[in-house]
């Protein structure tokens, strides 16, 4: 009984895991699809697609690598798997979105703007489930929560400082800064602030409920 309720945590921790960051990659696509500016990291991300080459998404992957080692320097501590499972996904879900026909950048501004506000939702809550799992947050969220243990300060000022250090240097190297960039600037900490201890603990009573199920054995020699 006791193998069969760990495989069943298992199995809700990386279920958990992975569709918070397929909905989590949805958001990011759908921000960059607004066509109103992209988040800091994607701004930087398209900036170095602009200047170099490659995909948003294996920027985002190679990025997110140094990140990690920065995390992992700032902790004293090697990053957990879920960290690279992070790294990778994200990467590969972000160029699968960017593919999918009928996301397309609505004609009018409201538009727009409605799409932009439904990413940066589910970007949001995409991080709340994901880091909900305990598998090893990103590496841009590792950062962020790094840098939240080490000063105390809360994770939405945290965020947000984070957001315009690398906006600053996403549009440097050409990325999209408009409107968008600043309601994800200033929203983002904010949704994160609210998520996170909602998607927690949305987790923990799953979890409950799972340790409350009764295993029931099949005698299969029985007649």
């Amino acid at each position: 009984m006791r193998a069969q309720t760990s495989f069943s945590h298992h199995m809700l921790k990386w279920s958990t895991f992975f569709i918070g960051l397929l909905i989590m990659s949805l958001g990011i696509v759908m921000i960059i699809k607004a066509d109103l500016g992209a988040s800091p990291w994607d701004v930087l991300h398209i900036g170095l697609y602009k200047q170099i080459g490659l995909t948003i998404g294996s920027w985002s992957i190679i990025v997110g690598f140094f990140i990690l080692f920065l995390s992992s320097f700032l902790l004293k501590r090697l990053p957990q798997l879920g960290a690279f499972l992070n790294m990778i996904s994200v990467g590969v879900f972000i160029d699968m979105f960017m593919m999918v026909p009928f996301l397309v950048t609505p004609d009018t501004f409201i538009g727009k703007f409605i799409m932009l506000l439904l990413g940066l939702l589910i970007n949001g809550y995409g991080m709340g489930i994901y880091i909900s799992a305990m598998a090893g947050a990103g590496p841009r969220d590792s950062l962020m929560l790094a840098l939240t243990e080490l000063t105390k300060w809360k994770v939405q000022y945290i965020r947000s400082g984070m957001e315009i250090i690398v906006l600053t240097i996403g549009w440097l190297l050409g990325g999209p800064v408009f409107v968008g960039t600043l309601v994800y600037c200033v929203g983002i900490g904010y949704i994160a602030g609210f998520a996170l201890p909602q998607c927690q603990r949305m987790h923990d009573r799953l979890i409950r409920k799972l340790d409350k199920t009764p295993v029931i054995e099949v005698n299969h020699f029985s007649n």
